[in-house]
C-alpha cells in the first residue's frame, strides 16, 4: 500500500505541484484546490512551519563594515576624477545582519528544497522587471509565519470544504494557515 496519494501524475510531475501548492500556501496564506491535493500540501507545508518555528530564534547578530557607493540626490553613484578616470567615491558602513547558527542553516537549506522562487509584482508597475523583487521564501517562515505559531504544538492549516466543482465533481476545498 502506497504512504501518499498519487494524485494522477507522475512522480515528477506530482512533486513539482505539490512543491508550487506549497509556496502558494505560505506566500498567500489560502488557497483553492481539491480535497486530495489539499491533505497532501497540508503534511509538507505542516513540516516546514514546524522547522520555521524550531529554528525561529537561532540565529546571532553580527556587526560587520560594509563599503556602500555614495549617491547623490536622484540615487545614483558620485563618480570623482582620479589620474584622469572617473571613479565610484564609497562610504565605509557598519550594519548589523543576522548569521544563521548551524541547525538553522540546515533547516532554512531544506526549506529550499520545497520551495519555488517567488518574485513580487506591484501593481503599479505591472510589467516593469526592475520593479520587481524576490521574496525570501524562508525568512518569510521564520519571520512572518513562524512567531505566529511559537506557543501552538502542531495544526497550523484548516481545510474548508467549499463544494463540488462543476467539470468534474471534485470537491474544492479552502486550504489556510490557522
Amino acid at each position: 500500500m502506497a504512504q501518499y496519494r498519487k494524485l494522477g501524475r507522475t512522480s515528477d510531475q506530482r512533486k513539482a505541484m505539490l512543491r508550487s501548492l506549497t509556496t502558494s500556501l505560505l506566500y498567500h496564506g489560502k488557497i483553492v484546490t481539491t480535497e486530495a491535493r489539499a491533505k497532501e500540501v497540508r503534511q509538507i507545508a505542516e513540516k516546514l512551519i514546524t522547522l520555521g518555528v524550531r529554528e525561529m530564534d537561532n540565529f546571532d547578530e553580527v556587526t560587520v563594515t560594509a563599503k556602500v557607493a555614495r549617491k547623490d540626490k536622484d540615487g545614483k553613484r558620485v563618480k570623482e576624477e582620479k589620474d584622469g578616470r572617473k571613479v565610484t567615491v564609497y562610504d565605509e558602513t557598519e550594519k548589523k545582519i543576522r548569521k544563521d547558527r548551524p541547525s538553522r542553516l540546515h533547516a532554512r537549506r531544506q526549506m529550499l528544497e520545497v520551495f519555488y522562487p517567488v518574485v513580487e509584482v506591484p501593481a503599479s508597475n505591472k510589467g516593469k522587471k526592475k520593479a520587481t523583487k524576490k521574496v525570501d521564501m524562508p525568512a518569510k517562515v521564520f519571520d512572518d509565519i513562524a512567531p505566529k505559531y511559537a506557543n501552538r504544538k502542531g495544526g497550523y492549516t484548516r481545510i474548508v470544504k467549499i463544494g463540488q466543482r462543476k467539470g468534474d465533481g471534485a470537491m474544492l476545498v479552502l486550504l489556510e494557515l490557522v
